[in-house]
């Protein structure tokens, strides 16, 4: 006899199947008879292990640019006509996707930490009553808006349409990152006799204006373009504000979470503007609004003082020190943010609400920035 084919024999298979549970419910063998799935596909191991890029092969790694139904249903399945509407409002690639969400997700299971257990926290030296003060609101200011960026995503993952379950699982990522950072932020403000001191109403109006946005891309600009990447600038000046290696540490650690989520809301928001470049006006009117309160953020006079006497290294060199090293700080964050947007795509040289002037800050540096940099 001819040797069967898999199709052949897996139909035999179900032919000799019951048709009925012995509770007389029906059975359907749909499954074993084959469905118009790519059967065969066999991904490949990288160095790594078996990564979301490994397994975006055949028809598997083809993300539509129109989803064509809203169901939770995983992108290659055979889908039943009656499938439920989920009600997704995100049903376009460029509404969410970004060309790197699939190695920023990798790189973030890959980096997940633990602010129990890898802080040295029995290390924590005592520092003097002033500095500590400065630790504590740095810490107390932090803690405070560093939720947000996890709130935010939580708003708009569950309007993403499935097809684009990368960029939902990457946002999951940046969910657990800040809720980390908030309680690594808060453990310090407690951890060394302190505790949690000021909060203004200048950060919670930033805060807020991120919550509200009225479209997904606005959002992402007001939060990885704007308020995570001046975070992260912060987080990247650790090694001058931390009065110990403690702190640096944290700063450390958390500065690596954020590096991937500016990566990614940047290049969002390229994909957003190359794919339909009508939503460029709308994610420059955020900017325009979140620039301003973000000014106003700026000259809080807590973090703000706080921040430039842990860089004079206290009350002495408070002005000769650290007032001039947060001006600089802040000049940083500036370009580095105008640079963001040149590769986003969204230049805001000519548009900016902030006061360049004022910074010192040169244009002509900025201008041209490579837009294959994230």
């Amino acid at each position: 006899m001819p040797k069967l084919t898999e199709a052949e024999s897996n139909n035999a298979i179900a032919d000799r199947l019951p048709a009925m549970t012995p509770m007389g419910q029906p059975l359907d063998w749909a499954w074993l008879r084959g469905a118009p799935s790519e059967w065969g596909v066999r991904p490949k191991p990288s160095a790594r292990g078996l990564t979301m890029s490994d397994i975006a092969i055949g028809t598997y790694g083809e993300v539509p640019e129109q989803a064509q139904r809203r169901s939770m249903a995983g992108r290659g399945s055979t889908v039943e006509g009656d499938a439920p509407d989920m009600g997704y409002i995100l049903n376009k690639k460029s509404d969410v996707w970004s060309d790197n969400v699939r190695e920023l997700y990798e790189e973030a299971v890959a980096r997940q930490w633990s602010a129990t257990r890898d802080i040295p926290w029995n290390e924590l030296p005592e520092l003097p009553s002033d500095i500590e003060h400065a630790v504590c609101q740095v810490f107390t200011t932090l803690a405070e808006i560093e939720m947000i960026a996890a709130d935010l995503p939580a708003k708009w993952m569950w309007r993403m349409n499935h097809d684009y379950l990368e960029a939902k699982m990457f946002l999951c990522t940046q969910i657990m990152d800040e809720a980390r950072h908030t309680e690594v932020f808060r453990k310090r403000a407690l951890s060394n006799g302190g505790g949690l001191l000021y909060s203004r109403s200048s950060g919670e109006s930033l805060l807020r204006s991120i919550l509200e946005a009225k479209t997904y891309t606005q959002a992402t600009a007001l939060l990885h373009l704007l308020g995570e990447g001046f975070i992260l600038d912060i987080f990247r000046m650790g090694e001058l504000i931390a009065p110990s290696h403690v702190e640096k540490k944290i700063f450390r650690m958390a500065m690596q979470d954020e590096a991937r989520h500016v990566a990614y809301g940047t290049m969002h928001l390229r994909y957003a503007v190359e794919n339909d470049p009508d939503v460029a006006e709308e994610i420059h009117e955020a900017l325009d609004h979140g620039e301003l309160l973000l000014t106003t953020f700026g000259t809080n006079a807590d973090f703000g003082s706080a921040l430039a006497y842990l860089l004079g290294g206290g009350e002495e060199h408070i002005e000769d020190k650290g007032f001039p090293l947060q001006m600089e700080m802040q000049r940083h964050q500036f370009t580095s943010y105008l640079s963001r947007c040149e590769r986003a795509g969204i230049s805001r040289l000519e548009r900016t609400k902030l006061p360049l002037d004022l910074l010192g800050i040169d244009v002509s540096k900025i201008r041209g920035t490579s837009a294959t940099a994230a």
